[in-house]
């Protein structure tokens, strides 16, 4: 189980970082690229979520590396809480509440919408 978990962490935040790498954010701007990242990783979860109750029983590690630390070393929430702090002492408050409140739409969002288009193929597929 540890080494599962510690496995996922590991992929999870070489991917995270490798993203930060490709399109860094400027000090003061909007923070793009955790938004994107803390999007597609919750859509990701909600296809698993589907993919892993609905499809088939998964062996007792897949969980813990996906959800846990695969896709938690991947979406960036302790960066957002930063980013909005930075955005705030940077005295761009407004924007820091624009993103916190879009980040927490789209990520409830991203996982909603995966889940029900994957439940949606899953359906299909099964006529």
């Amino acid at each position: 189980m540890v080494c599962a978990v510690s496995l996922g962490g590991g992929v999870g935040a070489a991917a995270r970082y490798g993203a930060s790498l490709l399109c860094p954010t400027v000090s003061g701007a909007f923070p793009w690229t955790t938004l994107v990242v803390n999007v597609i990783g919750c859509a990701v979860i909600g296809v698993f979520l589907v993919v892993i109750t609905d499809m088939w029983a998964a062996h007792r590690l897949v969980r813990p590396f996906l959800r846990h630390r695969g896709l938690g070393g991947f979406t960036t929430f302790s960066t957002y809480v930063v980013d909005i702090l930075r955005l705030a002492d940077g005295r761009r408050a407004g924007l820091g509440l624009v993103y916190l409140a879009a980040t927490l739409c789209a990520a409830l969002a991203a996982v909603w919408a995966a889940a029900a288009v994957t439940r949606r193929a899953i359906g299909w597929r099964k006529r």
